[in-house]
């Protein structure tokens, strides 16, 4: 059971999960900055930082609050923009700079294909 806990942990892509996880909990703060400073030139122009009381309505006693679905889809909008313009484009420009630097390499033959072309070399001397 502990060797099977091992061969999970040791996974490439657990681990690279795990990165991410930590890499993601430290940009946390950098989005955070940029969704209040977005939210700051909303609240200048509607006169509130959110959409939360808009069209609030009261039904049977119960609160209504469908302003709450507008803030939360724009909340998303600016973290989705943030990550997609701070993260995604940047590791694409550099992937395409990686690329395009990169020529294709003659692939190194096997073990077996390079014993073999060594047996064929010797060989071939021998009969001259």
């Amino acid at each position: 059971m502990i060797q099977g806990f091992k061969d999970f942990i040791s996974r490439g892509n657990v681990v690279d999960m795990a990165v991410g996880v930590i890499i993601a909990g430290a940009f946390a703060p950098i989005i955070k900055a940029i969704t209040d400073l977005l939210l700051g030139f909303i609240a200048a122009i509607f006169g509130q930082p959110n959409f939360d009381q808009v069209g609030h309505f009261t039904l049977n006693g119960a609160e209504f609050y469908p302003g709450t679905i507008i803030t939360a889809l724009i909340n998303f909008l600016i973290v989705a923009a943030a990550i997609y313009f701070f993260v995604v484009v940047p590791i694409n420009k550099m992937r395409e700079r990686k690329a395009a630097g990169l020529e294709e390499e003659t692939a190194a033959p096997t073990e077996d294909v390079a014993l073999l072309t060594e047996i064929r070399d010797l060989l071939a001397r021998q009969n001259h």
